[in-house]
């Protein structure tokens, strides 16, 4: 195949490539996916009860309440939900924002949940934490 014909081939290749992963709706400024929310830090706090406090900070693209991280959840190992703050608004200007659950019973012998975020438009697409629960 000639140069020329390789050349614009290739350049075509690169503008569906783009257009591609535009299409993914990536955000430049956050790196995260349009559309999904990322649990970018976990404090799990022990209560005098027995019971724990979650602060958990999430990164999300909300845009407005067409399109925001409305709750996140703390899974026990088998992926059990234990515990669910719901998101009662947007967080356009607020970002990354944290928000707190208190009195979460986690499983006697669990020493590790996992904290995901939902978002209203994309789900549970983001990146989830790994926390450990302390002793």
């Amino acid at each position: 195949m000639p140069l020329r014909s390789r050349l614009v081939r290739t350049a075509a290749t690169l503008v569906l490539i783009g257009l591609a992963v535009s299409a993914c709706g990536g955000a430049a400024d956050t790196g995260m996916a349009r559309g999904c929310a990322d649990v970018v830090g976990v404090e799990v706090i022990a209560e005098s009860t027995g019971r724990y406090t979650f602060a958990v900070t999430v990164r999300s693209d909300d845009e407005g309440w067409d399109a925001y991280a409305d709750v996140w959840d703390v899974l026990g190992p088998d992926g059990d939900v234990i515990g669910t703050r719901v998101l009662a608004h947007p967080h356009v200007d607020e970002q990354p924002f944290t928000r707190s659950l208190a009195g979460v019973v986690i499983p006697e012998g669990v020493s590790d949940v996992t904290v995901r975020a939902h978002h209203s438009v994309g789900g549970y697409c983001g990146d989830d934490m790994v926390a450990a629960v302390p002793s």
